[in-house]
């Protein structure tokens, strides 16, 4: 269906910022991108979803590798015990004896859905385990050549690493680009780096609406 994504800012990357901006999406392509009255006069059929703050490029996570096979995911029902972040190196390893393959598994699901929330649509591989490449596939995310082990502890926020929108950004938003958005609830891109990817309220991957803060 063809759907277009309007939002206060649009911030493309390589390219000048659209304010009252656009996207319009057929497919898992972008099929337009401009002004609001420009898109939505070229395309008066489409769905519209409107959205607060700015609209971006989906975000590149660096820390994939470690994220999904050196960390563990808390499920939501653990949070008391184990609260809510990853847990890497002796608090993982406390949990060694009780770390069987169906939790191991349900950690890597945990943690390809806090990336969704988080922006993401691209991730640093590759894996060796089949079953987190399984995993990464059937989550739509797009599998990117790794560029060195990142410095720290690894960090759901892709602007840990990115140190900025055009370094977190997978790349810029282009007409026949593939349609992979996140949209921030802030008022522009300053706001934006100092939020960081926790203020996600809305992850768009190949076209599909994948993550919608409630």
């Amino acid at each position: 269906m063809l759907t277009v994504h309007a939002a206060p800012l649009v911030l493309p990357v390589g390219a000048a910022a659209v304010e009252g901006g656009a996207v319009a999406v057929d497919g898992d392509r972008i099929v337009a991108l401009g002004p609001y009255d420009a898109v939505t006069a070229a395309h008066p059929t489409a769905r519209l979803r409107r959205w607060p703050g700015v609209l971006t490029p989906g975000l590149r996570q660096w820390d994939g590798v470690p994220l999904l096979t050196r960390c563990y995911h808390p499920d939501p029902r653990e949070a008391d015990e184990l609260g809510e972040q990853p847990l890497t190196g002796a608090d993982l390893a406390r949990l060694a004896h009780r770390m069987d393959e169906p939790r191991r598994a349900g950690s890597v699901r945990r943690g390809l859905q806090r990336m969704l929330r988080h922006g993401t649509t691209h991730v640093a591989g590759g894996f060796a385990d089949p079953a987190v490449r399984t995993a990464v596939a059937r989550a739509g995310l797009t599998v990117v050549a790794p560029a060195g082990a990142p410095a720290g502890a690894p960090d759901l926020d892709p602007f840990a690493r990115g140190h900025g929108l055009a370094g977190a950004a997978h790349g810029p938003l282009r007409t026949g680009g593939r349609a992979d958005l996140a949209v921030f609830d802030v008022p522009d891109e300053a706001a934006l780096c100092a939020a960081g990817a926790e203020a996600c309220v809305a992850t768009v991957l190949g076209g599909r609406l994948v993550y919608r803060r409630r």
